[in-house]
């Protein structure tokens, strides 16, 4: 069986524009900004990338230096959702 070909997530890909790199350098942002700012980046995803794969890469390279940063928890909490796969309740959730 032929194994899949991963894409390799780049920081220039992922981060283009310099959305997440431009939050971390703001003083003052808060946590509210920071929610708006990654569902803007989320939006502007790239097709195909993968969107786990691309948050770790922005949490290796920015957050590593800004633990305490609230898009640092913003990151971390995208990764937990972007974790969830599947579908949740429904017909036969219900049935023992």
């Amino acid at each position: 069986m032929a194994r899949r070909a991963e894409k390799i997530v780049k920081l220039e890909e992922i981060d283009a524009t310099g959305l997440i790199r431009e939050a971390y350098r703001m003083e003052g942002v808060g946590a509210a900004e920071c929610r708006t700012i990654f569902l803007d980046w989320a939006l502007k995803l790239p097709a195909g990338v993968d969107q786990r794969e691309a948050i770790t890469l922005l949490l290796k390279t920015y957050g590593r230096d800004a633990p305490k940063h609230p898009m640092t928890a913003i990151l971390r909490d995208g990764l937990g959702q972007a974790a969830r796969k599947g579908r949740r309740g429904g017909a036969k959730a219900r049935r023992s």
